[in-house]
């Protein structure tokens, strides 16, 4: 299994990115995706995860200005992110729970490789 992001970059503060991450490779079901983020010196923290059958979780820090959403057929997650903050710049990854074939008592962790995110002042 592959996660494959897309959508960072340099954004001023108040601006808008999207990011998107597609998992590809052997899926039997998607429990999960969500995307984290770290900053320098900083510990990796959750920003906002989805379940495949709809329950979502918003990090309070970005509550109100990032939305997330999947896409089941293309098992891919996206995070829009508006109102951008100089706080939010971090390098964002995205995580997906997978289980790879009908025999896999559980999901195994994936991650993908990660997009810098970077807001101006």
């Amino acid at each position: 299994v592959q996660l494959e992001e897309s959508g960072g970059g340099l954004v001023q503060a108040g601006g808008s990115l999207r990011l998107s991450c597609a998992a590809s490779g052997r899926i039997f079901s998607i429990d999960t995706m969500g995307w984290y983020r770290q900053a320098p010196g900083l510990q990796r923290e959750l920003v906002a995860s989805i379940t495949w059958n709809g329950i979502i979780y918003v990090a309070d820090s970005v509550k109100g200005r990032f939305t997330i959403s999947n896409d089941n057929a293309k098992n891919t997650v996206y995070l829009q992110m508006n109102k951008l903050k100089f706080e939010d710049t971090a390098v964002y990854h995205c995580n997906a729970q997978i289980r790879s074939n009908h025999a896999d008592p559980y999901e195994n962790d994936y991650w993908g490789r990660g997009t810098q995110v970077t807001v101006s002042t």
